[in-house]
């Protein structure tokens, strides 16, 4: 009997599945860029099973894989090709656990479903800002996993900025369970802040306690075509400043990515219809119902109009037009898949260099591309740009980009480099940027982090291959 057939002889037959089917449905990442084999995946019903299932694992020393919605870019959920990892899906651990409304704050199991924390939030009169294209299928323990950022960053930050508390189950089957929803917890290490971001290196999240706002009553949403790159920054500084910082959502989209869409899909319709190469999407909400967000993002507007900053606009006036022009931002990415497919590059550097970056790396692509099409959207207010590259029309897609990864990726990472940026945003590591974490990373925080994972997963079985690879680092 092989190691991974004791463990799955020790556990309830009712949360084992070993249909083929089923499983293959989490063998292949998102992107289809990993694929891996699986004996079986574990679907386990309360935080006491996912315990029962590390510890022994732990004890068989039985590779496990975390697996969520399936919606992550690095390949951080899949398995190798041994066919000897097990995958562990909580999507039966998805009961809301408590909403406390005058706390603002809303326990959950890690596989809740990220529109159903905001569902719950919703029936209290509040909100969960966190949000993202992938909503629909997302789960919150995946989101922790890889501190996702999503479009609200600006107002209220990235996952790690909205998370209380965690329970985890520890690679060795311990419980840690810190879901105490407070504000102020001086008792030592915030160890649940290290779990962020961690991809399930370091144990499985199996809740979350999780910080609620009052909702939005008075909400404006426009679409606007502006006169150059470098006035991203100054029409920001001017929506904080006629809004009372009041700004949600600052997104960025060239009119390249704008035009790669249309292509696609030519029943969609243009926002606004004055030519430009930049447009930017801004929302704006108070729960104040006193404070007039209208008249604040109409006077923002005449100013930037004045300024020549602004070409054209235009604000919603219903709910529909608002997702209408929503429902562009989140279908960027097709529109790439629509034209053959991109080299994303999901970077990141300082709000004030993100004009001068993205002026430079269209340069740097321009130059050395060979026709190549650039595809660049972010999220203004947090410096996050997906600088992702297409091949020129009419040219054969995957060879082409598998020589932009080998040529002109390269060059522009060294230019995020030299920003002193990030090579990776909000997507995580997984497996797909090791090589790039050894490349442009810090040599001291990933001998850091090597020594964290072997203290806590000496034996390497929670999802090894992903952030810190596969070496054994040397504790001394």
């Amino acid at each position: 009997m092989t190691s991974y057939e004791q463990v799955l002889a020790a556990l309830p037959a009712e949360i084992v599945v070993s249909d083929k089917d089923i499983i293959d449905g989490y063998t292949t990442d998102f992107r289809k860029k990993y694929r891996g084999e699986s004996p079986a995946l574990l679907r386990p019903r309360s935080t006491e099973e996912v315990a029962l299932i590390v510890k022994l694992c732990d004890q068989h020393k039985v590779p496990l894989i975390p697996v969520g919605g399936n919606t992550g870019y690095c390949g951080g959920a899949t398995p190798d090709e041994s066919g000897q990892q097990l995958l562990i899906s909580l999507q039966r651990m998805n009961k809301i656990r408590e909403v406390d409304a005058d706390n603002l704050s809303i326990t959950v199991d890690a596989g809740c479903i990220l529109s159903e924390v905001h569902q719950a939030a919703e029936q209290v009169n509040l909100m969960f800002p966190l949000s993202l294209g992938s909503q629909q299928s997302c789960q919150i323990g995946g989101n922790i996993s890889t501190n996702a950022g999503g479009v609200s960053a600006v107002r209220y930050g990235i996952t790690r900025d909205l998370v209380l508390g965690l329970e985890v189950v520890l690679p060795d089957g311990q419980i840690l369970s810190n879901l105490s929803p407070l504000r102020k917890d001086n008792r030592g290490y915030a160890l649940h802040q290290l779990l962020i971001g961690a991809e399930g290196s370091l144990g499985i999240v199996t809740g979350a306690s999780l910080r609620l706002f009052l909702p939005p009553v008075n909400r404006v949403t426009a679409f606007l075509a502006i006169s150059g790159i470098n006035d991203l920054m100054p029409l920001l500084a001017k929506a904080q400043q006629y809004t009372g910082e009041a700004v949600t959502s600052f997104e960025y989209i060239s009119g390249a990515s704008l035009d790669l869409l249309f292509a696609g899909k030519p029943e969609l319709r243009r926002p606004v219809q004055t030519s430009s190469k930049h447009f930017v999407l801004i929302e704006a909400a108070t729960s104040s119902p006193v404070l007039a967000m209208d008249q604040a993002i109409e006077a923002f507007f005449e100013d930037g109009m004045s300024e020549e900053m602004i070409l054209d606009g235009v604000i919603a006036t219903s709910e529909q037009q608002r997702q209408d022009f929503w429902n562009l931002r989140e279908h960027i990415p097709e529109g790439e898949v629509l034209n053959g497919g991109s080299v994303k590059h999901d970077v990141s550097v300082r709000i004030s260099d993100m004009a001068r970056f993205i002026e430079l790396g269209s340069d740097l692509v321009n130059r050395y591309g060979q026709g190549a099409r650039l595809s660049v959207y972010g999220h203004v207010g947090d410096g996050n740009v997906h600088f992702n590259v297409l091949a020129p029309e009419g040219v054969k897609a995957a060879a082409f980009l598998e020589e932009v990864s080998a040529e002109v990726s390269p060059c522009i990472y060294d230019l995020v480099a030299k920003f002193d940026g990030s090579f990776s945003a909000e997507y995580g590591l997984g497996q797909d940027k090791l090589s790039l974490d050894q490349s442009y990373g810090d040599p001291v925080k990933r001998r850091l982090m090597g020594r964290i994972k072997n203290v806590l997963d000496p034996k390497a079985v929670m999802n090894p291959g992903k952030v810190v690879g596969n070496q054994i680092c040397d504790p001394s």
